[in-house]
């Protein structure tokens, strides 16, 4: 498909077309992947709720199912340090859900992994040798990012301010997303998490695209072919596309999060830190509205999340997603509904070069 006005990301990654799926840590999956990278896009597996053993079989399944180009995702964040006192408080916090819900305070409190990027993950870089890398947060060290490079991957890192973007290039990144507080999930922020600071995508990305030299990934707000021509008339060369996807048959959501995304309205999603500790964009529920959206007594990212376990257990049990963690970001009425994630790929193309030769139809 031609008529692209920026094939810098086209060119740099070897795909067809400028879409990359965002790595939704849990609902994405490898057969998503694996069908955007057939469609032409950038598929995109994320490994940070997966342990090296869990990322290897994703990986295998998606080297073995296609010979496209992908992406694999980790986060890079500095583990934290337990805090006691802020562990206590948020316990308490819970205290009056536990009692409600006839859990024991010191109930079973397993969760998703989110493992920063390490040397294991390292290790399986230089075996797998994807022809792209991504981080969340940040980047890791540098002797481990030489290593990514090494291997031979282009590195991607994401952007919520123009300091930030200007960062990730001084430090060797070949592209960078501009992520818009549109987009849903957890912020890409790393040197401010503060939410009200947070920027929105028409005014980030041709401001990220004036301060840096390498190519621009649009992200948030873009569920549709018409964003899709918005981001790159803003100057980026390609667009991350995340929430768009959960409705396809790949992606691994469910009922309940279906149900959710499908009836939120425009104004139904904020800002909340109450689920990881780590500002994320999601739908709003009964412990965003109770505790937050923003609740000071939240343990650093990622240790709020293990104390919610019980609760989201015991409430989807019974059909309800009052303490889940619904990712989503604002456009979620945009996308179109039970496509496979390769058709949704090539008509989001399509959408947006008619609107690019300006045919409105």
């Amino acid at each position: 498909m031609s008529g692209w006005p920026d094939r810098r990301i086209i060119e740099l990654f070897g795909i067809e077309l400028p879409i990359v799926l965002a790595p939704m840590a849990g609902p994405g999956t490898a057969a998503m992947a694996i069908a955007v990278s057939e469609a032409g896009g950038l598929g995109s597996m994320p490994c940070a709720q997966l342990d090296v053993a869990g990322a290897r079989a994703a990986l295998q399944t998606i080297r073995g199912a296609t010979s496209k180009p992908y992406n694999v995702n980790f986060f890079a964040h500095t583990p934290p340090r337990v805090d006691p006192e802020r562990e206590r408080a948020w316990r308490g916090r819970l205290s009056a859900y536990y009692a409600e819900h006839g859990l024991e305070q010191d109930a079973a409190t397993t969760g998703p992994v989110r493992k920063p990027f390490d040397s294991e993950f390292c290790e399986l870089i230089e075996e797998f040798k994807p022809p792209v890398v991504s981080f969340h947060f940040g980047l890791p060290e540098r002797s481990l990012l030489a290593r990514v490079r090494a291997a031979g991957a282009k590195i991607l890192g994401c952007a919520t301010t123009v300091a930030e973007a200007r960062w990730l290039e001084e430090r060797g990144c070949d592209a960078v997303i501009a992520m818009g507080a549109e987009a849903g999930g957890h912020r890409g922020c790393f040197l401010s998490t503060d939410p009200a600071r947070q920027i929105g995508t028409i005014a980030l990305v041709p401001q990220v695209a004036d301060a840096v030299r390498i190519p621009v990934i649009a992200a948030g707000g873009i569920a549709d072919g018409r964003g899709l021509a918005a981001a790159l008339m803003l100057g980026a060369a390609a667009a991350q596309i995340g929430t768009a996807y959960l409705f396809c048959r790949e992606a691994g959501v469910s009922p309940l999060y279906r149900r959710a995304l499908e009836s939120a309205g425009d104004d139904e999603t904020v800002i909340t830190n109450v689920f990881t500790g780590r500002p994320a964009r999601g739908i709003l529920n009964r412990i965003v509205r109770e505790l937050g959206p923003i609740c000071p007594d939240a343990p650093e990212f990622p240790l709020a999340a293990a104390p919610l376990a019980p609760l989201r257990a015991k409430a989807e049990a019974a059909g309800s997603a009052d303490f889940t963690n619904l990712w989503s970001g604002q456009a979620a009425r945009l996308a179109a509904r039970d496509l496979p994630a390769g058709e949704l790929t090539r008509m989001l193309a399509s959408e947006a070069i008619r609107r690019l030769s300006g045919d409105r139809a």
